[in-house]
């Protein structure tokens, strides 16, 4: 009867020693001390502690408490820097729109104190086409005297003298070209300027309308 006495007595001093010593472990998990699982390059959790070691920083974890229960996951070095580009790429954009509004504005408020109405638009417009066709004018005869030699010049066999000619004669076309081009370009211009003018003033979509009409034909 004496040895399971003994026995007893030994199982109540080991209960007693294992309730002394997770006392403080189970202070310490409601105290809210938390560690890290981290993973290797497959992706394998390999260890668990209060810091991940340094050749697994690369690698995601997972936050545990000391209960082991899931508190929140550790981003790998690659997942934070795609995280950043992330976050950078939309405060570009938008400071990019916060810029292009501000100069739309700056752009209405010109327009809006530029002109009074929507005829003055179209004189401003008449004007800029007149000067440049008043330019187109003046080169048309450099452009006749350089075609003359040029066609004088092959009734010759002059081809110097072609190769001269006809230098110069393109030159004056591209020049002809090139101003006929910054007329549709005016025009383009003159009508979305109206365009925006009209819906600015509330006068809606349909009292632009006729403007846009002057710009196509310079395309054709």
């Amino acid at each position: 009867m004496l040895k399971p006495r003994r026995a007893k007595i030994a199982s109540a001093i080991v209960l007693a020693l294992a309730a002394i010593i997770a006392i403080p472990v189970m202070a310490q998990s409601k105290g809210g001390s938390k560690f890290v699982c981290w993973k290797d390059k497959t992706g394998k959790v390999v260890g668990c502690g209060d810091s991940v070691p340094p050749e697994y920083r690369d690698s995601a974890g997972s936050q545990l408490d000391r209960s082991g229960v899931k508190r929140g996951a550790v981003e790998s070095a690659e997942e934070a820097a795609r995280r950043r580009a992330r976050e950078e790429a939309t405060a570009k954009e938008k400071a990019d729109e916060r810029r292009r509004v501000a100069e739309q504005q700056r752009r209405d408020a010109t327009l809006l104190n530029t002109y009074a109405n929507e005829k003055e638009i179209d004189q401003r417009r008449d004007r800029d086409l007149q000067q440049i066709d008043l330019m187109i004018t003046q080169l048309q005869p450099p452009l006749k005297n350089a075609t003359d030699r040029y066609n004088d010049a092959q009734k010759r066999g002059a081809k110097e003298d072609m190769a001269r000619a006809a230098a110069e004669k393109e030159k004056y076309e591209r020049e002809i070209a090139a101003k006929e081009k910054e007329k549709a370009g005016i025009t383009e211009r003159y009508a979305a300027q109206k365009k925006r003018f009209t819906e600015l003033r509330g006068g809606g979509q349909s009292a632009a309308a006729p403007a846009s009409s002057p710009a196509a034909k310079p395309k054709k």
